[in-house]
């Protein structure tokens, strides 16, 4: 496994080109702007056009190259629509940066049509990614995957828990990448967020006090990305150990409250 590159080194470990996914606002943005800046051309994907300008306008104003692909992830062909925009790209980074909690109820009440499209948006898309353009990468013999997970995977929620335990999922694939495509080159790192700045955040009407912000979120991932395959932000390093001792049931039971209070007693949707 390599070291980190280092913020300097990005290009030339995983230039000329990145894609993120899930680059309108927030922490994608932030990554789009900071690879900008180092020198790579960015393809951003996301829902949202008006949003994806914005930041392309951005990444051109570091006078790298843009190019915007406007989508939604949970279409069918979202995948096979992102490999064709990228083909004829040499592609050195990839950064899913997409999947949020689109749906929250108490399981045994849910619509099973929307906790799929939370699987949907949270595994099978990233998985048929890292299938398609993880292949390109150990061809290339060099690049990285850099997959944004949640604090919220370290353990079971009341309400959503299909979506704690699609990013459980997402770091555990993350980690067994990081053996596989180590040994040909490639750079894998599973980026754990918690409380940040978000616009998305912040329509879901969180309490932000002393979140962290998109940048600084941003600039650890990639300053870690070499040295994979888990990176804990520093704002959640103590969350993330509080949450991963033997005791289930207490660790469990006494994290429901405080999620409660955050997240607000009823179960508002946020899509």
């Amino acid at each position: 496994m390599s070291g980190a590159a280092g913020v300097t080194g990005l290009r030339e470990r995983y230039g000329p080109w990145a894609l993120v996914v899930g680059g309108s606002e927030g922490v994608g943005a932030a990554f789009a702007e900071q690879l900008a800046r180092a020198g790579l051309g960015i393809v951003l994907v996301a829902r949202k056009p008006e949003a994806l300008e914005e930041v392309a306008d951005r990444v051109l104003a570091h006078g790298a190259p843009c190019r915007v692909l406007a989508l939604d992830l949970l279409d069918a062909d979202a995948t096979a629509r992102i490999a064709e925009a990228v083909a004829d790209l040499d592609l050195g980074l990839l950064v899913l940066n997409a999947g949020a909690n689109t749906y929250r109820s108490r399981f045994v009440d849910a619509d099973l049509a929307r906790v799929q499209a939370v699987i949907d948006l949270n595994v099978t898309r990233p998985l048929e990614l890292c299938r398609e353009l993880g292949a390109r990468l150990a061809a290339r013999g060099r690049g990285g995957i850099l997959v944004v997970g949640s604090s919220a995977g370290y353990l079971g929620h009341a309400d959503i828990g299909v979506y704690a335990a699609a990013k459980a999922f997402a770091r555990i694939f993350t980690e067994g990448l990081w053996l596989e495509l180590g040994q040909v080159g490639v750079d894998v790192l599973h980026l754990v967020l918690g409380l940040t700045a978000t616009p998305a955040m912040q329509r879901a009407g969180l309490d932000l006090t002393g979140a962290a912000h998109p940048a600084d979120v941003a600039a650890q991932g990639l300053a870690a990305l070499g040295a994979g395959p888990v990176h804990v932000v520093r704002q959640q390093a103590e969350v993330a150990a509080r949450r991963s001792g033997p005791d289930r049931a207490a660790l469990v039971a006494g994290n429901h409250g405080g999620m409660r209070a955050m997240l607000g007693g009823s179960r508002p949707d946020p899509s």
